[in-house]
């Protein structure tokens, strides 16, 4: 084994950002809610444990750990036992009053162009899988994340993962399972500590198309406990005894063999609230707050191939780091992530993307910005780089769940800028409001009782108070394009896909360019995920549903040249629904439309969807191209 095993000091600097507080002028028109925005002191950690791994082809059938988080909250990333525990909303969400200005964005008619030929159609991971591996339960909701290289497609749902074949110079055809099901987690066998031996959920896998590399992302939900773990990353399995020569855990039975030196105990911090739960700064002063840290586990492939070795990190997080939604930038891996589903608190964290490419020490810088609602950093897509040195651009929905304003006009921007020697210079400068059609959360954001199903009373959840990832980043020429979607409230009483396109102008700031909201008909589409080509088409992946409709997926786009504010092909179905889902409220959670990066065209899609009678979700992954849009010869 082609392994170097580094453990690196934890180091934690406190860096007071210049611009403390937002200034009221950056926020100008923003209701009192957005007023609150403020930011904290960066963080900087170097990587607790990081290594280089076998081939992931070899590790297929390794013993991995499939202990889940013990988080009783509502999300946990695995759900459970009572899928719906803790869920407040029983009732269906009120309608909202949709103004003539929300109504004025409407695209209440198909597109006149006919609708796109699918490429590629085939099923992914859930219900009737059959993968070369095993067949196992998929946890709910999905958490559908997905992503395609030059000979691969890479899919990942709630705590499992796969590999299948892509069509072109070393395959015939797309879709033939190489790898999977296996636990996301197996790509950590042999690391050590957390990140082997908790199988979380929300794991998120990205390809980086200008490092010809794969990302994977996996939180992890619950506090690690000084010495809870070992250094293989075991915990006590019932009558499995501790391996020859290393320190039995509690409840373990012991082996002969010398001893081995433990590991050093994680640092002991203050405990924060987790996703679902308050903060523990109300807790009684008699009851000391949990020991012990969170972590964020990252793995980088070598090379292009997703079977081959990685290199792993794992950073500590003194924050419950849920709902993490990577995006690739030439400095770093931006990371946002959520503090929990009862405090209005987000983080985003970068790591060191040179160095993590290198398999080399790195470190993370994590920014708190208190008073926010879900982050997005822009995605990068496409080999035309944005000017060196350009921050990231951040966005996020106006208004507050936890505080009952459901609606806005403004989509919130920040420049995050990262500084590698001198991390005092790091900063997250705005938000700045950039002003759209006002808009209202489908349903009243996150977890709620809204889209209708047939033969049930059970609706399903759409996220509607957060944009969706991914928030993409395109230069196309002269010009450079973010565009973004979220789920929001429509004129007929159902839902539609609310998307941007918004361009950088000579300042580096975000305009808008053109909006709509795809609303053809009174039925609910919502939980999109959009992208663009390299030619500047957009495309949209979606859930459609609504009685009589049972939920399933479907795409539209336009054309770079269309009128602006429409989708002008007409829709395109990738996989009609075939059942209710009656045993949980909550779907996907999240999706992907990922770009090739083979031909720069090829627009890929992966949604849930209910087989003929059954019980749990299946997904479906799809393909397809615009006109006008080819491969360079």
């Amino acid at each position: 084994m082609n392994r170097g095993r580094k453990i690196g000091k934890s180091v934690t600097t406190g860096v007071l950002i210049v611009g403390f507080f937002f200034g009221i002028h950056e926020l100008a028109g923003s209701n009192s809610a957005q007023s609150q925005m403020r930011i904290g002191a960066v963080s900087v950690r170097s990587a607790k444990t990081f290594d280089v791994s076998p081939t992931l082809i070899s590790m297929r059938g390794a013993r991995v750990a499939t202990q889940t988080s013990d988080c009783a909250g509502k999300a946990c990333g695995t759900s459970p036992g009572d899928p719906d525990a803790d869920q407040k909303s029983e009732e269906a969400a009120q309608l909202p009053r949709i103004t003539d200005a929300t109504a004025a964005v409407e695209q209440t008619s198909q597109g006149k162009r006919p609708p796109v030929t699918l490429v590629e159609n085939f099923d992914g991971l859930g219900a009737g899988f059959g993968g070369p591996d095993r067949v196992t339960n998929f946890r709910n909701p999905s958490d559908n994340s997905l992503a395609v290289g030059p000979n691969h497609v890479v899919q990942i749902v709630n705590s499992r993962l796969a590999v299948y074949t892509k069509k072109g110079a070393r395959y015939e055809k797309s879709g033939t399972v190489l790898y999977g099901d296996a636990p996301t987690n197996i790509i950590f066998t042999g690391f050590g500590g957390v990140c082997e031996a908790r199988n979380n959920g929300d794991a998120v896998v990205r390809y980086d198309q200008l490092a010809g590399r794969w990302l994977i992302v996996m939180p992890i939900f619950s506090r690690v406990a000084p010495g809870q773990y070992g250094e293989n990353g075991e915990a006590p399995l019932p009558g499995v005894p501790a391996v020859p020569g290393r320190r039995a855990l509690p409840g373990q039975a012991a082996s002969p063999g010398p001893a081995i030196a433990p590991p050093a105990n994680p640092a002991q911090l203050p405990a924060l609230a987790a996703r679902g739960r308050s903060q523990t700064a109300g807790q009684p002063a008699n009851q000391p707050p949990p020991q012990g840290t969170y972590a964020m586990c990252y793995a980088v492939s070598v090379s292009d191939d997703p079977l081959g070795a990685y290199y792993r990190y794992a950073f500590e997080r003194t924050l419950f780091p849920d709902y993490p939604r990577p995006a690739i930038w030439p400095d770093g891996y931006y990371v946002p992530t959520s503090t929990g589903d009862d405090v209005i608190q987000k983080h985003v964290c970068i790591a060191d993307r040179t160095k993590m490419l290198a398999g080399q020490p790195a470190t993370e810088q994590c920014i708190v910005i208190d008073g926010v609602n879900f982050l997005n950093n822009a995605d990068i897509d496409g080999q035309q780089l944005p000017p060196a040195g350009a921050p990231n651009i951040m966005m996020a929905t106006g208004g507050t769940q936890l505080k009952k304003i459901l609606n806005d006009d403004g989509i919130y921007a920040w420049k995050v800028h990262v500084d590698w020697e001198t991390p005092s210079n790091t900063n997250a400068s705005g938000p700045v409001k950039i002003a759209v059609a006002p808009y209202n959360y489908l349903c009243g954001g996150q977890l709620t009782n809204c889209v209708p199903q047939p033969e049930t009373e059970r609706r399903l959840d759409v996220q509607g108070d957060k944009i969706m990832q991914r928030l993409v980043y395109r230069r196309n020429g002269n010009h450079e394009s973010i565009v973004a979607a979220h789920s929001i409230a429509t004129k007929s009483g159902a839902g539609g896909v609310r998307w941007y396109e918004f361009r950088l102008d000579k300042k580096r700031e975000p305009q808008l360019y053109q909006q709509g909201t795809y609303a053809p008909d009174g039925f609910y589409r919502w939980m999109p995920s959009i992208a663009m080509d390299k030619k500047g088409n957009i495309g949209v992946g979606y859930s459609f549903g609504g009685t009589p409709n049972f939920a399933g997926q479907r795409f539209a786009a336009r054309l770079e040249k269309d009128p602006k504010g429409t989708l002008s092909l007409h829709e395109t179905v990738l996989v009609d629904g075939e059942a209710s889902q009656t045993t949980t409220l909550r779907w996907e959670d999240y999706t992907t439309t990922a770009i090739d990066p083979s031909d720069d065209c090829t627009f890929w899609y992966v949604g849930d969807y209910l087989k003929k009678n059954g019980t749990g979700y299946s997904t479906r992954i799809g393909s397809f191209r615009l006109p006008g849009c080819k491969a360079e010869r």
